[in-house]
């Protein structure tokens, strides 16, 4: 399972030119895409880490200051392009193997007390935000192998003395 996440000063998803979700406030823009193999221990590992990591301003994580975060289902994570112009969708899972366990990534963040809006899996959706930082960060968790959500050396301390640019609080 793969995760981009955005720290966002704002953001909302539409689908037909609706809005079907947003950040009523500063938060976590999270798009996530899922693999074949992909199950419960990638969607808590995925799910803990949004939630814990300290990459709001003043260190804190969306658990710390109760901050909204906006979940936008996307197989596109998984594009292949090392051959060719055109990607390859192959690694990623299915429709009805990816839908199921990125609604278990919001059940485990809103599991924790957490606001959480969403998209529409597998609809033409249209994403805006505005990156503030700009933060981006990429979570891996790999399938298929006990214990290979966590690679050597991967903890969950923070280094203290990080901050985003302009985030020196």
């Amino acid at each position: 399972m793969r995760a981009v996440v955005q720290r966002a000063t704002r953001a909302c998803v539409r689908v037909g030119g609706e809005v079907v979700g947003a950040l009523g406030a500063p938060g976590l823009v999270v798009l996530v895409g899922v693999a074949p193999g992909d199950g419960p221990e990638q969607v808590e590992y995925v799910a803990r880490k949004v939630a814990e990591l300290r990459i709001l301003r003043g260190e804190r994580s969306a658990a710390d200051a109760d901050a909204p975060i906006l979940v936008v289902s996307q197989f596109t994570l998984y594009g292949d392009v090392r051959k060719g112009r055109r990607p390859t969708w192959d690694a990623a899972a299915p429709g009805p193997v990816a839908e199921p366990l990125v609604d278990a990534v919001v059940a485990a963040l809103r599991a924790r007390g957490l606001h959480v809006e969403t998209g529409v899996f597998g609809a033409d959706m249209q994403v805006e935000l505005v990156n503030d930082g700009p933060v981006t960060v990429l979570l891996e968790s790999a399938a298929g192998v006990p214990g290979t959500s966590r690679r050597p050396g991967d903890s969950d301390e923070t280094v203290s003395s990080w901050a985003p640019a302009g985030d020196h609080t």
